[in-house]
């Protein structure tokens, strides 16, 4: 007897669809609690790590290095004796050149981070 080398196509076509269907009405379930989310939400307001851990999380050390020296970037070791708090705070939100993207640290965690980095000298 001769297997329809279809009827596996169709069936998971058939799951697949349910699957949409499945998952679509679970986002219309859950659209009042994620709309609310947003709301409470929105920016962190305290530090979730100090800046050392944020330096190493946030892809710093990829370009200032694992002891602040430079590398791709330029060396932030005394970046404090250059920069003050505010600029290097307006450096880490909107970035600076074509190399420094802006936004990697947000919030709470810019202000901290500046001010760690001011106190480098």
């Amino acid at each position: 007897m001769n297997r329809n080398p279809v009827i596996p196509f169709i069936l998971i076509m058939v799951m697949g669809i349910g699957l949409m269907f499945l998952l679509s009405f679970k986002g219309l379930g859950d659209m009042k609690e994620v709309a609310d989310g947003d709301k409470k939400g929105g920016e962190k307001s305290e530090v979730a790590a100090t800046p050392e851990e944020l330096y190493k999380s946030a892809s710093c050390i990829n370009c200032h290095g694992g002891n602040l020296e430079g590398g791709m970037g330029p060396k932030l070791d005394d970046v404090g004796s250059r920069l003050d708090e505010a600029e290097i705070k307006d450096i880490l939100l909107n970035g600076k050149g074509t190399s420094m993207p802006g936004g990697l640290v947000k919030g709470a965690d810019a202000d901290a981070m500046a001010k760690w980095l001011a106190e480098k000298k």
